[in-house]
């Protein structure tokens, strides 16, 4: 454990900061969950809107920093794709 004010602080602060990005990541996963879902039940229609939510979610979090941009664009297109095959 720290013993310094700082470093004590430090700790703090991660906690603090880990758990925002836990949340911020399960967000984006419950939103790719659902897309798949909505692919796997053939509705067409869910599956576009859902798959506009989880775009919006997973570019805020790469603009948070919680994913890298290159990730984020790889999960959408990834996302993009599977959507248009049942369109």
């Amino acid at each position: 454990m720290a013993n310094i004010k700082s470093a004590k602080k430090r700790v703090k602060v991660i906690r603090t900061k880990t758990l925002r990005n836990k949340m911020i990541k399960s967000a984006v996963k419950t939103e790719v969950k659902k897309v798949y879902a909505a692919v796997a039940a053939n509705d067409a229609k869910a599956a576009k809107a859902a798959l506009v939510k989880a775009t919006s979610t997973i570019d805020k979090a790469k603009s948070k920093g919680v994913l890298h941009k290159n990730t984020a664009s790889r999960k959408i297109s990834r996302l993009t794709k599977t959507v248009n095959k049942i369109a």
